[in-house]
């Protein structure tokens, strides 16, 4: 049997009292796409959050190629890991933000190969010719010797995935990657993400882009209020009828789910 990528078991978060997520499960296979669509507020980041310990969930765990996250096991326990032990193991999975959130001291081609260089101990040689194939990668090798203040919105987008690539996760999580960009932007960073997509780099995408979800996609999650309320093939996005097929619930009840998904993207 083969082990997910990314095995999220029965994930709860609460702030204080209030519940973010309660009981969300999924798993993620080898090279699939899955976008995680809600309303604001909804939980979906909360949820991404949680999958790399960003956010501890209050309940639940999260194996990552069967290791568990947060934790190590000991005589059939799960036995917390320091905040040390927990950075290092965050490293595989990569993160993209909705701020860019690049050292602004560093140039281009630094912030790409820090990570790499700090925490893996490569050698620069190395680190470098690898940093340069991502920019390159990512449209953006002639930039390299720049500094972030000197990029547009999407560029330093672009330059944050390649700077997640660079520690070869073994997945990437997007969080509403292009939310923070004005729309002439978007399309540059959209672009990048389907061409990670397309060479079955495993992904989990936030996202508020529909279109782009139904294109890129191999499965779609919908959650409303913390739970899992809809899932399915990418396809499956649009028509009433075509959701009620999916998920075996009249047509009627399918055309409310589907006005729910549609008014996500509205808020």
């Amino acid at each position: 049997m083969t082990v997910p990528v990314i095995s999220a078991r029965h994930i709860s978060k609460s702030f204080g009292l209030h519940k973010v997520l309660e009981d969300v499960s999924l798993d993620v296979a080898q090279g699939e796409a899955v976008c995680l669509l809600g309303r604001s507020g909804s939980g979906k980041s909360t949820f991404l959050r949680c999958l790399n310990m960003l956010e501890r969930p209050s309940s639940g765990v999260v194996f990552v190629q069967g290791r568990p996250m947060g934790y190590r096991e000991r005589g059939g326990k799960l036995i917390p890991l320091s905040a040390a032990e927990e950075s290092e193991q965050r490293r595989h999975l990569g993160m993209v933000f909705q701020q860019f959130n690049l050292f602004p001291h560093f140039t281009v081609l630094q912030n790409v190969m820090e990570a790499p260089l700090r925490v893996l101990r490569r050698p620069r040689a190395d680190v470098r010719d690898e940093a340069m194939a991502l920019l390159e990668r990512v449209g953006l090798a002639g930039k390299a010797g720049a500094y972030p203040n000197r990029l547009s919105g999407g560029e330093q987008q672009r330059v944050a995935i390649a700077r997640a690539l660079a520690m070869k996760p073994e997945a990437v999580l997007f969080d509403e990657p292009t939310s923070a960009l004005d729309p002439e932007l978007v399309s540059d960073v959209l672009a990048v993400i389907r061409s990670l997509v397309e060479s079955r780099i495993t992904t989990v995408i936030v996202t508020h882009e529909i279109g782009f979800a139904r294109e890129i996609c191999d499965r779609f999650i919908f959650i409303e209020g913390g739970s899992i309320v809809e899932e399915g093939p990418a396809e499956r996005l649009s028509g009433g009828a075509v959701l009620g097929e999916l998920v075996g619930v009249p047509v009627v009840a399918a055309r409310e789910i589907t006005a729910r998904i549609a008014g996500a993207f509205l808020t």
